[in-house]
């Protein structure tokens, strides 16, 4: 990278930009180089790429923007990038790619670091405008997780409800380190509780790091390098990002988050941010030690209490270990729009070497039961 232009801000420390154009989308977003690596090995598969091509995808984290949330996030270079077009261009993609529904979620850190009432205002605005925009626009294309403003915990838990009741939202996402807090703080309790109460998921996206643990963790490696902008990338998608989804919920298992609130679900994406790799590890860890603070068996709650996405991972290896240890009821189709591209993943999974039910259930029928919907088949 020899030179930047249009640099990208770090919301959440703006002394540093970083990442721009192309680089930055794949980077930023959450497509790690594995995933990049991954979209070629899809070609390998042209021998079997016939297969199941009759099979319905609902997409479960798939990303737009508006030109408003680009502002306040310092990130007016993803204009061109797709993420505000939620219209021909997209649904083009979609129709090439035989994804059937988008779930759409607003780009990190959406609102949710926007206090008082310009944060519930630009929350209710940005839902209001996929209902009318998109979701109607589209009918049956287009479904959607309600974007928060989670600096006023009640007032989300209020917009939540509203979007469910009102616009047939299915959840809400929110975006890694809310502040300086996970969902397991004792102040997200009237969100959990609300979510719960209205059987509905809530799918938790990384976010960037707060200044503090970015300076601790991932400044300073190499000056002489800084125009590569090497501390900001560990930072998120190469590392940063997928070791703090898992270690967030590992604090809501702890916390006894679950315990409180048996029936609520959480979704993670990213074939389960690292989650696989580490999980006999933490298991191992961390059953004997709560034991007596938890009302069941450490490992119960990642069978009772979670989901994972494939989004932006189409990798067979990850996949197989991911159902290693989850069960193929609890793992949903993703492809990380527009950060990845929609028909190199979908491609991908019709060549997944699984039976014909357990694809499916990933595909789309896991997803229409969580969610309550039904796939809208092209």
């Amino acid at each position: 990278m020899k030179s930047i232009a249009n640099p990208l801000k770090h919301p959440m420390m703006g002394r540093r930009s970083f990442l721009s154009g192309a680089t930055a989308l794949g980077i930023a977003a959450g497509l790690s180089t594995p995933a990049i690596v991954s979209c070629a090995t899809a070609n390998e598969t042209s021998d079997i790429s016939l297969r199941d091509q009759d099979l319905p995808f609902i997409g479960a984290e798939e990303t737009f923007s508006t030109h408003e949330l680009m502002v306040l996030n310092d990130r007016l270079f993803l204009e061109d990038t797709g993420l505000a077009e939620i219209g021909p261009r997209r649904i083009g993609a979609m129709d090439e790619a035989g994804l059937n529904v988008q779930i759409l979620s607003a780009h990190t850190p959406g609102v949710q670091n926007v206090p008082g009432r310009e944060g519930i205002d630009f929350a209710y605005r940005l839902n209001k405008m996929l209902v009318d925009g998109p979701m109607a626009t589209y009918p049956g294309r287009f479904q959607a997780f309600a974007t928060l403003p989670l600096q006023n915990p009640e007032a989300s838990a209020d917009e939540l409800e509203r979007a469910v009741r009102e616009d047939g939202f299915l959840g809400c996402l929110t975006n890694g380190i809310i502040g300086k807090k996970f969902l397991d703080h004792p102040d997200f309790e009237p969100v959990l509780a609300r979510a719960e109460a209205l059987g509905k998921p809530i799918y938790i996206h990384p976010g960037l790091p707060p200044d503090e643990v970015f300076e601790i963790y991932y400044s300073n490696m190499r000056p002489e390098y800084q125009e590569e902008f090497q501390d900001q990338v560990l930072s998120i998608s190469a590392y940063g990002w997928h070791q703090e989804v898992v270690t967030q919920c590992i604090r809501m298992i702890t916390s006894g988050v679950f315990d409180r609130h048996p029936n609520l679900q959480i979704i993670i994406g990213h074939m389960g941010e690292g989650l696989p790799f580490f999980y006999k590890r933490i298991l191992e860890k961390m059953s004997e030690v709560t034991e007596k603070s938890l009302d069941k068996p450490f490992e119960q709650y990642f069978h009772d209490n979670f989901w994972f996405t494939t989004s932006a991972f189409p990798q067979t290896e990850l996949l197989d270990l991911l159902l290693k240890y989850i069960s193929v009821d609890r793992v949903m189709f993703a492809t990380d729009y527009p950060f990845a591209n929609m028909k190199d993943q979908t491609d991908w999974f019709r060549a997944v070497d699984l039976p014909r039910e357990a694809k499916e259930k990933i595909a789309f029928r896991n997803a229409e039961k969580l969610f309550g919907m039904k796939v809208w088949h092209v």
